[in-house]
């Protein structure tokens, strides 16, 4: 089991994040000195994904340009000495081979990850969620991607949460294999306390085999009245093995202003035009609050 390619499901309105996503997709806000999509293929390719499908809809073309060339910038940076700029902007259309779908109707994260059936065919593929930044030694998604290989199955990524946050994500019931990885026995969507399986949230980073998409064209709308992903997994569960990775990283939900701005902070002090005049200003800040 070779993981080659990946999905990224970036269809969403960006609500959230409103007013600032009404024009600019939220995966193009930026983290420190680049936008957050762009975070997250690098995790992909750090972790050996080669062909990435982002799934986009009508208002976020700002994607596809970005991870493009622009001959004519380049150009421009080049006559004024900028080269290494230049060269830069070019490694990153360069980071691996793109695609794009359109998911035209908004019908959940099920339904977003069921339109990349054609790009992946009979492969095992990777998805990452466009709002879930992770801060790690390891990447997260190489985490997920040897266990997977490991034990030839289907993985999901996730982390123990507060009783509040789980609800706001899903439970699963689980069974130890070895340190941080475990088999999937059971797993629901946004589960009231007394649904709650566990407090493990599988959240953002999912390793999948072809079988999830015959899987999710029979899912019915659960929750509002979407197809849902987690649905989908349930089911996948219950038809053959799947594991769970607690991934070691610091997660962000970027989708968020909240996380939003608490990656930017945690970025920004790791950055190295950054991280020394940030960490002495926010000292001075706290000094005069």
């Amino acid at each position: 089991m070779k993981v080659k390619k990946a999905v990224i499901p970036a269809a969403g309105l960006g609500t959230r994040m409103l007013p600032a996503t009404k024009t600019v997709p939220k995966e193009m806000l930026p983290l420190v000195d680049k936008p957050v999509l762009q975070y997250i293929i690098e995790e992909a390719v750090e972790s050996g994904i080669e062909d990435i499908l982002i799934v986009t809809n009508r208002a976020k073309s700002a994607m596809d340009d970005y991870f493009d060339y622009f001959p004519e910038l380049e150009h421009r940076l080049y006559l004024t000495g900028r080269e290494q700029q230049a060269r830069e902007l070019k490694a990153v259309a360069d980071m691996a081979n793109f695609f794009y779908v359109r998911q035209r109707e908004t019908r959940g994260l099920g339904h977003a990850i069921a339109r990349a059936r054609r790009f992946i065919g009979d492969e095992p593929f990777a998805v990452l969620l466009g709002d879930d930044i992770m801060m790690s030694d390891v990447p997260v998604l190489k985490q997920l991607i040897d266990a997977a290989e490991k034990y030839n199955c289907p993985c999901v990524g996730g982390q123990y949460v507060s009783d509040e946050a789980v609800t706001a994500y899903s439970s699963t019931k689980l069974r130890k294999l070895e340190d941080r990885i475990y088999d999937v026995l059971d797993i629901n969507e946004k589960p009231t306390p007394e649904e709650k399986l566990s407090n493990f949230a599988v959240m953002g980073r999912y390793v999948l085999t072809p079988d999830i998409f015959d899987i999710l064209d029979a899912t019915p709308p659960g929750r509002n009245g979407e197809i849902q992903l987690t649905d989908g997994l349930n089911t996948l569960c219950h038809a053959r093995r799947m594991i769970a990775v607690d991934y070691d990283a610091r997660r962000y939900d970027t989708g968020n202003l909240r996380g939003f701005l608490e990656a930017t902070i945690d970025f920004a002090l790791k950055n190295a035009e950054t991280g020394e005049w940030l960490r002495d200003f926010l000292k001075e800040k706290a000094r005069t609050l």
